[in-house]
């Protein structure tokens, strides 16, 4: 029998990219709406609770509004909004960030997919103040640069059709440090306050990278890149989708330079750690498309269905 998936909110991007991976699916059967009735409450509730799993792909009132549609205790929710991610009764969908994590995911009917900053920066972070090496209540600070389509229909319109000089440079942005992640990447690492985060968005479509610098000699426990490396490298050896990039080895970098866009197509979280002595720097890179939104939304899905949550992804 195949599994009954909605997509709410099909006509956005992450909406879209979910719709299209699934449609390849021959375990999945996809429920749709009249395109006349995407509004309207009845039409929308019928589908949902007529789902085994709905993604929600909506603004985050919208997405809270759906959720309370679901009136059975058979459908589960995966909210790709900022909605629910630290809410509680709800399950953060980064299984790799521990076992406890994936057990929920598997256990859980109401899932809320992580941001793309976030799961970029908690994968980064999260394995070094868990070991001690960056204490909690260290002031971390972080940038990332992200592809425009990040921003939805309404970047990708401004950087496609918009010949204005300012879209060809990167734009740093959100510069009031109120970023709508902030709230996932501190409870999810386990810091005591919130990263400073700086994010840019730069003329390319897809592709992620967020940095975070460490002062080493500022640390308590004073580890050493490979230590950082180390750490990154043994936290994830069993995951697929998580790879730690070899350290001191220039074969990772392009001429010099780091890729932002290396890990596009796929579901792969890239983690690399450069540096000296004193300072060093941890990056982690992502498909904002993919393992930043619908792929790490599937990846969910498949674990809850008790499937091989590869199933229909790259690594």
């Amino acid at each position: 029998m195949k599994t009954k998936v909605f997509v709410d909110g099909q006509e956005g991007t992450t909406g879209l990219q979910i719709f299209d991976r699934l449609a390849a699916r021959a375990d999945i059967e996809v429920i749709q709406i009249d395109p006349a009735k995407r509004k309207d409450i009845a039409a929308r509730a019928a589908c949902l609770n007529t789902a085994d799993v709905a993604f929600l792909c909506l603004p985050d009132d919208a997405a809270k509004e759906s959720a309370a549609l679901v009136t059975n205790s058979r459908t589960c929710i995966i909210d790709a909004s900022t909605a629910h991610r630290i809410a509680e009764g709800w399950t953060y969908g980064v299984p790799e960030l521990g076992a406890s994590y994936r057990t929920a995911i598997r256990a859980s009917k109401r899932i809320a997919n992580p941001g793309c900053h976030a799961t970029a920066f908690a994968l980064a972070l999260r394995p070094l103040v868990q070991r001690g090496l960056v204490p909690a209540d260290f002031a971390i600070s972080c940038f990332s640069i992200t592809g425009y389509s990040g921003g939805g229909k309404k970047m990708i319109a401004d950087y496609e059709q918009n010949p204005l000089a300012k879209l060809k440079s990167p734009r740093p942005y959100a510069l009031a440090l109120m970023h709508k992640h902030l709230p996932e990447m501190r409870v999810h690492t386990g810091l005591a306050m919130p990263p400073i985060f700086n994010p840019v968005v730069a003329a390319f479509y897809q592709g992620l990278a967020v940095t975070v610098p460490l002062p080493l000699q500022r640390l308590l426990a004073a580890p050493t890149p490979a230590a950082l490396h180390h750490a990154l490298a043994e936290t994830y050896a069993s995951e697929r989708f998580v790879r730690v990039l070899p350290f001191g080895d220039e074969s990772v970098l392009d001429g010099g330079f780091f890729d932002v866009q290396a890990c596009n197509g796929t579901n792969r979280c890239d983690l690399a750690v450069f540096g000296h002595d004193e300072q060093a720097v941890v990056i982690a890179r992502l498909d904002n498309l993919g393992k930043g939104a619908s792929g790490a939304a599937i990846q969910c899905m498949n674990l809850h269905l008790g499937l091989d949550e590869g199933l229909g992804l790259v690594a």
